[in-house]
């Protein structure tokens, strides 16, 4: 599946053992992250919340359907992880700007 630039560099760093390795260039300095009801806002703030779920839930995610209106994209993708109801399939709604992401909400 063909995805924009900035969200396949978001998808291929979930599949990156490296602990320091994180998606945080894909996204844009003043970018918005919406997760499990918390918001972060911000390169360095998303970078920690990249690492604190990976260091909490080991988990990775896999794209499964791909559609975009706009600058809109909407990804469900197949997550798997140390987390109850392993593997589940989220929502990663994405908001473009350019050549980033300039906003991100995962839901259920």
């Amino acid at each position: 599946m063909k995805l924009p630039a900035p969200i396949q560099t978001y998808f291929d760093a979930d599949q990156i053992v490296d602990r320091g390795a994180s998606p945080v260039a894909a996204f844009a300095a003043d970018a918005i992250l919406k997760d499990e009801g918390k918001t972060y806002i911000g390169h360095s703030a998303i970078e920690a919340w990249w690492h604190a779920a990976k260091a909490q839930f080991q988990h990775s995610a896999a794209p499964r359907e791909f559609s975009q209106e706009g600058d809109r994209a909407r990804v469900r993708a197949e997550v798997s992880g140390q987390f109850p109801g392993s593997p589940a399939i989220l929502t990663f709604a994405f908001e473009l700007k350019g050549d980033r992401i300039s906003a991100l909400e995962i839901t259920a």
